[in-house]
């Protein structure tokens, strides 16, 4: 049978076993952390809005209209523009032709060593500003030698051809937006003058008696040319297509050397002409 003091002091150890349990659970809650309400919920709304921001920029949502990203370089839209403006802008655009064709008329101290012919022309360039066209032309000249110098010659015909390249400027003189206009045109550049007469010998094959160079006289100089032009532009709603039907006289002046023929002079010199051409630009 246990002793009556015993039972107190078991009852004494096992309140004292008690109260360090709870103490020890009481120190561990303290050290544990608390979380804080208003911190979580300013993560929990950065985590949010990051979210949302995220999906704006993936292009995620609900149908909300999203602002359209800026074209990237290099893209087709900005191609396009680039392939627009050169069209618009570029040398191709700018790029001028012309091709005509017309009679030439003797002046001044001339008229007794050459008479009327006719001339074709042809010639390419750039605009180089909406008014102003800088082409390099090819013209030739085809005219008669006058029935008295022929016969100085002691020949039966007799012409006079004309080979020209010069570099021109076109200036347009009226409004951009007219449909008819005037323009002043100049060259100036290298020409190539052969005098040539002609006879006659039998006889071809048929019979007939066919013409032969008794003599040419050739030369080579510098000249110049100057002259205005009525133009009618073609196409467009108001008149205003690239290209234009034109109408010029230009005077050109050319020094020539004088004629020659087995050391007798037959005349000549100067070469004066106003070739009078008809053709379409663009």
């Amino acid at each position: 049978m246990s002793s009556p003091r015993a039972v107190p002091f078991r009852r004494l150890l096992s309140f004292f076993v008690a109260a360090a349990f709870f103490a020890a659970v009481s120190a561990s809650a303290q050290l544990a952390p608390v979380s804080n309400p208003t911190s979580s919920s300013a993560t929990s709304s950065n985590e949010s809005s990051s979210a949302a921001e995220s999906l704006v920029a993936d292009g995620a949502g609900d149908g909300a209209a999203l602002p359209a990203a800026p074209a990237a370089a290099g893209s087709g839209a900005a191609q396009e523009d680039h392939g627009h403006g050169y069209h618009e802008n570029g040398l191709f655009s700018r790029l001028t032709f012309e091709a005509g064709g017309g009679f030439n008329a003797p002046i001044g101290n001339d008229t007794p060593y050459v008479t009327w012919g006719g001339n074709f022309t042809v010639g390419g360039g750039l605009h180089l500003t909406k008014r102003l066209a800088a082409l390099v032309e090819y013209q030739f000249m085809d005219d008669k030698v006058p029935g008295a110098l022929v016969a100085t010659a002691g020949t039966s015909a007799g012409n006079v051809h004309i080979n020209a390249i010069t570099g021109s400027g076109v200036f347009d003189l009226g409004p951009s937006k007219w449909s008819n206009g005037m323009y002043a045109v100049g060259g100036y550049g290298f020409y190539h003058m052969s005098t040539n007469f002609t006879d006659y010998e039998c006889c071809d094959y048929y019979g007939y008696e066919v013409p032969v160079t008794a003599l040419s006289i050739t030369s080579n100089q510098q000249g110049a040319n100057l002259g205005l032009g009525l133009y009618h532009r073609l196409g467009g709603m108001y008149g205003d297509g690239k290209a234009r039907l034109f109408a010029e006289a230009r005077y050109t002046y050319l020094r020539s050397p004088g004629l020659y023929y087995q050391g007798y002079y037959l005349g000549g010199g100067t070469t004066e002409l106003i070739p009078v051409t008809l053709g379409v630009r663009f």
